[in-house]
């Protein structure tokens, strides 16, 4: 036990435990982008809304997202840790800096961690903990005739305030009522400044995943000669090119579509 405390408590440990919550949350990106997505339906935010309800009330969601933020904090904790031992191991820098291949992205991984972590802070108090914890949100009811398919849109008002969401069927008519986060959305993304700071975020996203995928296979010793090339495809292409253009498309489009309001 001692033997595994140690290695875990090493920087090759600290890298290990680095490069296996930073491959967790790649798949987390791609399954927030997925649901994200149904922002795009043009449904009043029924398909959203309803997805929302869904991850804060199914209880293995739930369980999988404790998971999510403890490895956000380890990930960026185990960053700091490292950046510091690294800096601490040569207080006095190079008289003469040597050449050195490496990319932008990998040398400036700290930064573009720092305001991630500064996004992450940002949008879960804005739309995960509004959802959660703060009664502010209105209430959207969809009625959906199962004959035609037709849904119809109004408020709801609920008559208890610890109301949550409600499915029922009445007279061949589905009534769903669940938190409007969908109109949450668009407020915030009809605000410059924060459609300007999602889409500087999604850059660093962008920069990050560009070294930090390749690099957490590296790290794990995953490399093999015919694999490689997979392992770049995705690190540069989809996590670097097509999940951060997914994110960031959200906010350009809703704030467009704010302005003809």
């Amino acid at each position: 036990m001692s033997e595994f405390k140690q290695t875990f408590n090493s920087s090759l440990g600290k890298k290990l435990i680095m490069a296996l919550t930073g491959l967790f949350l790649c798949t987390f990106l791609i399954v927030h982008l997925g649901g994200n997505l149904l922002l795009f339906k043009n449904d009043q935010g029924f398909a959203f809304n309803s997805y929302a309800n869904f991850l804060t009330h199914f209880p293995p969601i739930e369980v999988i997202a404790y998971i999510l933020y403890i490895s956000i904090i380890v990930h960026a904790v185990y960053a700091l840790v490292l950046t510091l031992k690294n800096r601490s191991a040569r207080p006095v820098g190079y008289a003469v800096q040597p050449k050195s291949d490496a990319s932008w992205s990998s040398k400036n991984m700290g930064l573009l961690g720092s305001i991630l972590l500064l996004f992450i802070v940002i949008h879960m108090s804005d739309f995960w903990f509004t959802y959660k914890y703060d009664n502010v949100l209105k209430f959207k009811e969809y009625r959906t005739d199962l004959a035609t398919n037709v849904t119809t849109v109004a408020e709801y008002i609920p008559a208890d305030v610890k109301f949550e969401r409600s499915i029922s069927t009445e007279n061949n008519v589905e009534i769903v009522r669940v938190k409007d986060i969908h109109a949450r959305v668009q407020e915030s993304f009809s605000k410059l400044w924060y459609v300007a700071f999602y889409v500087i975020a999604m850059a660093a996203v962008a920069f990050h995943l560009l070294h930090g995928f390749q690099s957490a296979f590296r790290t794990l010793g995953w490399v093999h000669r015919k694999y490689q090339p997979i392992v770049y495809f995705f690190g540069t292409w989809f996590f670097g090119v097509i999940i951060p253009v997914g994110f960031a498309l959200m906010p350009i489009v809703y704030f467009i579509q704010s302005l003809s309001k």
